[in-house]
């Protein structure tokens, strides 16, 4: 796969994690190269089939997807073509892909890049499927600022410790890695519909075997329309970030992660936001572009450390031997379904079911609680992350997490271990947070709120709270959990 194609009469632009019409890498470089530019989309069978069929990522592509397919059309207007539309197909892409592009003699595919491996063993069947009948897929960056060997040491090497990359990402970056892709300027290249292939149209979610979630009673708003609402929102309070973002119960956060993922929004444009508004002097754009910079480093160790999908980073951590067996489960479903007794690591668990949004404090909170209170594996905690989060992105979430179980790059050392209560106590001091979601400990006071097991006698029945009945006690006991964990880390420190 190549970033610089020849000339085609006619180009197929395979839309993957960039939902979007405008600033589009692979769309635009299609369009300046190819007479006639088609756009597909493919549910691919090979990631829905793992999937619940209700889930709400699904849903948020569908209705992104029909977004998309009008902005196309819009684009094609401008232009004087009436019946530009989006071609989605519904099968496994390493088939639909070349199908099509047959179907519609297309002497080239153009997609943006995608570094994660079954992604990338995906593309190199595409490509080789298409060569069958010459033609050629070109692939491009899109997802992240900088990318692969964009930012390297002076010694050639991919940096393993986050500060120095930040320093070196902020060195090169300017003006022309964060510009956008002028599509509409090329429009007039974008074909109409072609005969022979069906009927326009986005397929329902009963079309591809799911089920309506509750993602129209959530507040995530679809499309690049819905990424508009939240980052101009966002902008209007972005100053006040750095204060405001370790707080569950504040408007802290700018809500675009799961635009992001899917790329109804461009990073280079929130990341120009970001930098823009840090040059003018915001701190609170500093702190969030240190954010989206923390997004392409992992996206960096992903690219040159494929392993760590299944393996820690640091090698001798993969020594150590975490809490297995019936207790173990036991446990893990107890920390899953928000009853491990610690009320803040709890709320953060329920607001993850109930919503697919988790508070990024509170991810470093419960991961924290899963791998060094309960002695479990990260990639039990990973897993299950990767099942509910609406943002779920293998980089940042396989990055988060062995950030948080101290086996990752620049991780957390393994001896600082997050006080679930202290974390509660002076991140939602109030307990506000811990009563949206746990109203059985509502009437409870702060500080009693953050540990109820440790509440006066007179201050449950005030509340009308029977521990064990109406919430759980603890399940490990804080002070020795730690010490188990600086023993179990002992075995990594070993190894060295």
């Amino acid at each position: 796969m190549t970033s610089t194609p020849s000339t085609a009469d006619r180009a197929l632009v395979w839309f993957r994690r960039d939902l979007r019409a405008d600033d589009h890498a692979a769309l635009y470089t299609a369009c300046r190269q190819a007479a006639q530019v088609y756009a597909v989309f493919v549910f691919d069978n090979d990631i829905l089939a793992p999937l619940p069929r209700a889930d709400r990522r699904v849903e948020f592509i569908r209705e992104s997807l029909v977004d998309l397919d009008a902005r196309l059309a819009e684009m094609g207007q401008r232009h004087g073509h009436t019946d530009v539309r989006l071609i989605v197909r519904h099968g496994r892409a390493v088939d639909e892909v070349p199908r099509l592009a047959a179907q519609l003699k297309a002497q080239a595919v153009f997609a943006a890049h995608d570094d994660e491996p079954n992604a990338l063993s995906r593309d190199l069947a595409v490509q080789q499927s298409l060569q069958a009948f010459g033609c050629h897929m070109h692939t491009v960056k899109d997802h992240v600022v900088f990318e692969r060997r964009e930012i390297m040491t002076g010694s050639g090497t991919p940096y393993g410790v986050f500060t120095p990359y930040k320093n070196a990402w902020l060195k090169k970056v300017n003006d022309f890695y964060l510009r956008s892709y002028p599509v509409t300027r090329h429009a007039a290249r974008l074909a109409p519909w072609p005969q022979g292939i069906g009927q326009p149209g986005i397929p329902t979610l009963a079309d591809i075997g799911f089920e309506p979630t509750d993602l129209a009673t959530l507040r995530l708003p679809v499309g690049t329309a819905g990424a508009d609402e939240l980052l101009h929102d966002f902008l209007e309070r972005i100053d006040d970030y750095g204060r405001t973002r370790d707080f569950p119960a504040v408007k802290g956060p700018s809500y675009l992660s799961t635009h992001l993922r899917f790329g109804t929004v461009s990073i280079r444009r929130l990341a120009r936001e970001a930098w823009q508004r840090m040059q003018a002097g915001s701190q609170g754009a500093e702190v969030w572009l240190s954010e989206l910079i923390w997004r392409d480093f992992y996206h960096q160790v992903l690219h040159h450390h494929p392993r760590v999908v299944h393996r820690a980073f640091k090698p001798e951590y993969d020594a150590i031997r975490w809490h297995e067996g019936a207790e173990a489960d036991e446990l893990f479903e107890a920390w899953c379904d928000g009853r491990t007794g610690y009320p803040l690591v709890d709320a953060a668990m329920l607001q993850l079911r109930q919503s697919g949004y988790m508070h990024n404090r509170l991810r470093m909170v419960t991961a924290s609680f899963l791998v060094k209170d309960l002695g479990l594996d990260w990639r039990r905690g990973e897993a299950w992350f990767a099942r509910w989060l609406n943002d779920f992105d293998l980089a940042a979430n396989n990055g988060g997490w062995q950030w948080a179980a101290s086996t990752g790059c620049d991780a957390q050392p393994y001896f600082r271990i997050f006080n679930p209560v202290s974390q509660s106590e002076k991140f939602d001091p109030d307990g506000r947070f811990i009563k949206r979601y746990l109203p059985a400990l509502a009437a409870l006071p702060a500080p009693a709120i953050h540990a109820p097991w440790k509440a006066k006698p007179l201050e449950l029945q005030a509340a009308g709270l029977a521990l064990g009945r109406d919430y759980p006690r603890p399940v490990v006991e804080h002070d020795i959990a730690r010490q188990a964990t600086l023993e179990r880390f002992a075995v990594a420190r070993s190894t060295r």
